[in-house]
């Protein structure tokens, strides 16, 4: 058993959080909010570099990944360590994520959105779908893997789920004060940096985040799909 987390962020791979959601961590955790990542694949084929081999890869994108989450003040980063690319739809991976829920009780998870279309990384529709379903019905249900009650993980009801890259846009959260440490999260993740065509991200994720919050009354935004769950 372990502490409760108002926030579980449950990422594909090693980096996805910082683009997704990073700003709005660090100010859930400046408002005294605790933050657990949960990440899903070690994100080993995630390179340009031919002669770079996958354990390596691995291990790499681990410690980048704990960097930037210590940057942002997330409390715990869980590494499910499930192959990138690999990821599937199943009962196992399900239920991990069902059990963390269970344990963490978080009143808020978000994740990427499953539902974009056309071209959208598989790792990342997978993990949004199994996550939704695991956020609903599983973990709510004390007869779905009821081994988890003789476990003490009794079942707990998320709140709301927040979706990032969405496209259908229903919510802006405020990023303002807490961008630079976006992009100095972001910037922790050296391996994937420079596999962008601009490895510096502040100009153009400025601009983007500038974009997201135009019509609001603050300056920089992350985007997202925010859904409520009543039942």
């Amino acid at each position: 058993m372990t502490d409760k987390a108002d926030v579980l962020v449950v990422s594909p791979h090693p980096d996805d959080a910082e683009f997704g959601v990073a700003g709005t961590v660090a100010r859930w955790v400046k408002e005294g909010k605790r933050v657990v990542y949960v990440i899903c694949t070690n994100g080993d084929k995630g390179t340009s570099d031919i002669h770079m081999k996958p354990e390596v890869l691995a291990e790499i994108r681990k410690k980048e990944q704990q960097a930037a989450a210590d940057i942002l003040g997330v409390s715990d980063v869980i590494f499910l360590g499930l192959p990138d690319q690999g990821l599937e739809d199943t009962p196992e991976f399900r239920k991990m994520l069902v059990r963390l829920f269970r344990m963490y009780q978080p009143y808020t998870v978000v994740t990427a959105d499953p539902y974009r279309h056309y071209i959208w990384h598989r790792d990342h529709r997978i993990t949004g779908q199994v996550t939704l379903d695991a956020v609903f019905p599983y973990a709510r249900d004390h007869l779905a893997y009821p081994d988890l009650l003789e476990e003490g993980l009794q079942p707990h009801k998320v709140r709301e789920v927040w979706f990032w890259a969405a496209e259908e846009v229903n919510h802006r959260s405020d990023i303002t004060g807490t961008f630079d440490l976006k992009v100095k999260a972001l910037r922790c993740h050296e391996s994937q940096m420079q596999n962008l065509k601009n490895p510096n991200p502040e100009n153009w994720l400025r601009k983007r985040c500038q974009e997201i919050a135009e019509d609001e009354v603050f300056e920089l935004a992350e985007a997202f799909h925010r859904v409520e769950i009543t039942s």
